[in-house]
């Protein structure tokens, strides 16, 4: 009898065990195959990933800004307006993904260290428009203001690239770092397209 009894507990115990690993691999992946839609994949995060929403949002918003400037001009290449459109509509909504990414992760907004918490910013390179060269741009008009614009851009971009690539390298949530591998290959993209039409301008 104490010997069935033992089976009996033994079974059970191993049924247990197996169904509790079975809700655990159904809810729980690893880091290293987790899904970017999993609860757990989008609670975790790292420093690199606070820091790299907390700068992308201003400099997404200076971009749309640049570009709202130079779609609210006349004589400009359409080619340089049709740009300015896509370059809105794609950033708005990262902007909008950004702020809710920081409200879940308990955040703000505001960033106290700037792109010192990712090593290599910090320093001037991330690409952003000073007053003057927002000025600059205001100020001018027709073609001299497509030109600068495109001037300014191409800059911004790398700016946004670079901080980019070290949300790959140092950050840990899955969403940020697609959002991340998605702005510097689309970026990426219009710095060429910018290229050539400096080049014809």
């Amino acid at each position: 009898m104490r010997k069935s009894r033992t089976y009996l507990l033994t079974g059970a115990a191993i049924a247990a065990v197996l169904t509790l690993s079975a809700c655990t691999n159904g809810t729980e992946p690893s880091s290293s195959s987790g899904s970017s839609s999993s609860p757990t994949a989008s609670a975790s995060f790292a420093p690199a990933d606070v820091t790299f929403a907390q700068m992308m949002i201003p400099h997404h918003e200076q971009a749309v800004e640049m570009s709202e400037d130079i779609l609210a001009r006349d004589g400009v290449d359409v080619r340089i307006t049709d740009l300015a459109t896509q370059i809105t509509a794609a950033q708005e909504p990262e902007i909008e993904q950004l702020r809710d990414w920081l409200a879940e992760w308990g955040t703000d907004e505001t960033s106290t260290g700037g792109m010192d918490g990712m090593s290599g910013m910090g320093d001037g390179s991330d690409g952003m428009m000073s007053d003057d060269d927002m000025m600059a741009l205001e100020n001018a008009s027709g073609p001299q203001a497509g030109e600068l614009y495109l001037e300014q851009m191409i800059v911004h971009h790398q700016g946004a690239i670079m901080m980019a690539e070290l949300e790959l390298d140092e950050g840990q949530n899955e969403d940020a770092k697609a959002m991340a591998s998605n702005i510097v290959t689309s970026q990426t993209n219009e710095i060429d397209v910018m290229k050539d039409i400096l080049s014809t301008l």
